[in-house]
């Protein structure tokens, strides 16, 4: 069995207590006869360090133990300074115990540089995590169609209704508010040339390739982002994550494939709506304005639609559905913490899916325009 001891050494009216062994339920009673066995040899010290380094392991009942010693000796007038070493955990579990925290050094402001310089240290292992997230989705799919029972697909069509039927009131509302604008912006911008002909190509153009998946995922994003983000991390801070790892399950192929899946299936399909929408919002703003009649805005839309400008956009959108769900599930997997940090969590997942649609987007307009299409 192994020896849980209290070791003494004190010099003058300063003395250092050193606990070794394991301070847990199994070695309760060699806990207690080892701090009972410093009777008065305590006494008269002013001030005592608690030197936690040798500690092979420590629960609930051993925090307990030592907590009352040390509230024992400082309610005795005796300054306490617990020396963690290594073994901070223990350090918290016993402040836990004795009812306030660990006392933490107060923070330094940082300046701008310093802080320019700490958000470049992190900036490799936050890439790396992402590449590593990124690899295991890439892995998943394979297995989870090696292995369908290791997926929930039961959650699939459950998934697509919540994405796709429910958010399409307001993807659906955007799109069209969108296609106002830009018939708007066109027909006061080309009166003055005398081309508000062109009026039905340029909200073609600029909504089937561009606004159309741009402002569709954006509000998929916000929408869906941000409650496929918190699901999850209500999942990870309620244990529920660590319950499926405990049945075998793999947290990313379980969760994170059939909501990526859902979200591929749905954001395409909402584009192509938010696209006739869009059309429907010039065709009422351009006639209305600036006189053109239903049967010549039909024309120029109809000239104007070419499969470039149709499915230019359209293969954007999986790819933006790809980018939010990673993030959102990312974000969620990687909560810890309580309530709190599961709202954390959300802001930054839809923060970051935005930011990366817009990315994306940028790059395939990029390569539409290196590759002349």
């Amino acid at each position: 069995m192994e020896n849980v001891v209290v070791r003494t050494d004190r010099v003058g009216d300063h003395a250092h207590l050193t606990p070794a062994g394991p301070f847990d339920l199994t070695h309760v009673t060699a806990v207690v006869q080892a701090i009972e066995s410093l009777g008065a040899g305590l006494s008269g010290c002013r001030s005592v360090d608690v030197d936690l380094t040798h500690l092979d392991r420590i629960d609930g009942t051993g925090a307990v133990l030592l907590g009352q010693l040390l509230d024992r000796l400082e309610a005795g007038g005796q300054r306490i300074r617990v020396v963690e070493g290594h073994n901070s955990q223990a350090a918290q579990l016993i402040a836990l115990y004795r009812g306030r925290g660990v006392a933490q050094p107060p923070a330094r402001r940082m300046t701008l540089l310093a802080g320019i310089g700490a958000a470049a240290a992190m900036l490799p292992g936050k890439v790396t995590k992402v590449l590593d997230f990124i690899g295991r989705c890439a892995i998943a799919l394979p297995r989870a169609m090696a292995a369908p029972g290791s997926v929930d697909w039961r959650s699939l069509p459950k998934l697509i209704q919540e994405i796709g039927a429910d958010a399409l009131l307001v993807t659906g509302a955007a799109n069209l508010v969108v296609g106002i604008i830009v018939g708007l912006l066109g027909v006061s911008q080309l009166r003055r040339f005398g081309a508000v002909a062109y009026v039905p190509e340029l909200v073609v153009v600029a909504h089937f390739r561009e606004l159309g998946p741009l402002v569709t995922a954006i509000v998929v994003a916000g929408r869906s982002g941000a409650g496929l983000a918190s699901e999850i991390a209500t999942m990870k801070v309620s244990e529920e994550i660590d319950a499926l790892r405990s049945m075998g399950f793999d947290p990313v192929r379980w969760l994170v494939v059939p909501r990526c899946l859902a979200l591929v299936v749905t954001v395409p399909l909402l584009t192509w709506l938010g696209d006739a929408l869009a059309l429907v919002g010039g065709l009422a703003v351009t006639t209305v304005i600036s006189g053109m009649t239903v049967r010549a805005y039909a024309v120029g839309t109809a000239s104007a639609i070419t499969a470039g400008h149709l499915f230019g956009g359209l293969v954007k959108s999986p790819f933006l559905a790809l980018v939010i769900g990673l993030i959102a599930c990312d974000q969620g997997l990687a909560t810890q913490g309580g309530a709190a940090a599961v709202g954390a969590r959300t802001t930054t997942a839809v923060v970051l899916a935005i930011f990366g649609v817009i990315v994306v987007n940028a790059l395939f307009t990029l390569f539409y325009a290196l590759m002349g299409i």
